[in-house]
């Protein structure tokens, strides 16, 4: 496999952008292969090379690469235009789609990220409030705004430096921290600062380092005591929402939150972030309330209609039921694989995510670490080289898509029954 226009295209990058990327988490070592085009299940390189692709941009392409009704769509709104500033009825009618899903969620503003969508929310609890601290989970990742970057996953852990430098420590000193699965240390921490906690923010999976999934009924007694001591409670559904259910992670756990952040696939593939939640928190938010936020490319035309493409057919009936089902034989052939193999390593997953730990299976952040993330680096290149683009770090999440056939999937226990040997 050559990947010489890659890196001589890394090597120019290098000179105008940071580490050559523009996120670290493709800051692959010792350089990233650079895309050309995607399709369906497949990416394809500069250098020509075609990939079985696992990543999916971190997860928005559920439907796969350039699905055809979302690149309808978007071509549709760019022929009519792509930036207003004024309001439009598309986002009209995708607020009331997402609404109409979640549990959680009575009022929405739109975004442009996920980064955006937590900051607001979080600033939103606050006002609500009237209260300083919050609490986030240890290894949860909120985007990279300066209150949440204290043990962040994602790029942060994979970089080694959770905390980030340039961050003055009076922006993180409200920002509390306890271990995932752990409703005890919950428990301590709210009755201890209920006097000045503003509220919750949590991944109920936790998909930027692994994923991690809530034990037993872990995310139950979490609703259960912020609602006691009146904490708004935050469900981080970025990552998770519409991929375990339309209605995310708090419609396939039965437990609903006070607020909610979307995006990735609420987008279908282009830039697009949600807050939302609870109507007496949301109309906090100016121009009807006192708690600021605004945009320029917010409720982005382009964006919402993407959007309202990829709820169309996902809405179908049996989605995620065809969908997961291909996560179960995949995770199902990857646990027989690992069986025979006799390694000590575990195979985690739901619906169409999926994951092998190099180690045994974590329930918190600090389990995590404990992987072997080099391992994993190794034969994170042995599975480039035989065709199957996987996250190039241990504290990732692998997707699936419609796209994703049983040939591809085929083909992918192949290479990690070879690679894996």
């Amino acid at each position: 496999m050559s990947l010489d226009r890659s890196r001589e295209l890394y090597n120019k990058a290098r000179n105008f952008l940071p580490g050559g990327v523009s996120s670290p988490v493709r800051a692959i070592k010792p350089y990233p292969f650079y895309a050309e085009s995607a399709l369906g299940s497949k990416i394809r390189d500069i250098d020509g090379n075609e990939y079985i692709d696992y990543c999916l941009g971190y997860g928005p392409n559920i439907l796969g690469h350039s699905h055809p009704g979302i690149r309808q769509a978007i071509t549709t709104q760019l022929e009519k235009g792509w930036l207003y500033g004024t309001p439009t009825e598309t986002e009209v009618d995708l607020a009331e789609r997402i609404a109409g899903l979640y549990p959680g969620i009575d009022m929405l503003r739109f975004v442009s990220t996920g980064t955006e969508a937590t900051m607001s929310a979080l600033r939103a609890a606050r006002g609500f409030t009237g209260k300083d601290k919050f609490i986030k989970i240890e290894g949860g990742f909120h985007g990279a705004h300066d209150a949440v970057l204290v043990k962040a996953g994602s790029g942060a852990t994979t970089l080694g430096k959770p905390d980030s430098l340039g961050v003055p420590e009076d922006f993180t000193k409200h920002t509390l921290q306890v271990p995932f699965n752990d409703i005890e240390s919950l428990t301590n921490a709210i009755e201890k600062n209920k006097e000045d906690l503003a509220a919750l923010i949590i991944e109920p999976v936790m998909g930027n380092i692994g994923p991690v999934f809530p034990e037993g009924d872990y995310l139950k007694d979490v609703r259960k005591v912020t609602e006691e001591n009146d904490v708004v409670l935050i469900f981080d559904e970025v990552i998770t929402g519409f991929r375990l259910a339309m209605g995310g992670a708090q419609e396939y756990y039965g437990v609903t939150p006070d607020m909610t952040t979307l995006g990735k696939i609420v987008g279908g593939g282009m830039p697009i972030g949600v807050f939302g939640g609870k109507k007496e928190i949301i109309e906090m938010i100016a121009p009807s309330g006192s708690v600021y936020q605004a945009g320029t490319f917010s409720g982005s035309p382009a964006s919402v209609a993407a959007g309202l493409a990829v709820l169309d057919v996902m809405e179908k009936e049996d989605f995620h039921k065809n969908l997961n089902a291909k996560g179960d034989v995949l995770r199902n052939g990857l646990s027989d694989i690992v069986e025979d193999l006799r390694l000590d390593y575990s195979v985690v997953g739901v619906a169409s995510m999926f994951k092998i730990f190099f180690g045994d299976r974590p329930c918190n952040y600090q389990e995590v670490l404990k992987c072997d993330k080099e391992g994993y680096l190794k034969f994170f290149f042995k599975m480039l080289e035989s065709g199957i683009f996987l996250p190039p770090s241990q504290f990732e999440t692998n997707f699936l898509s419609t796209a994703h056939n049983e040939d591809d999937i085929e083909k992918t226990l192949l290479a990690y029954e070879a690679n894996l040997r």
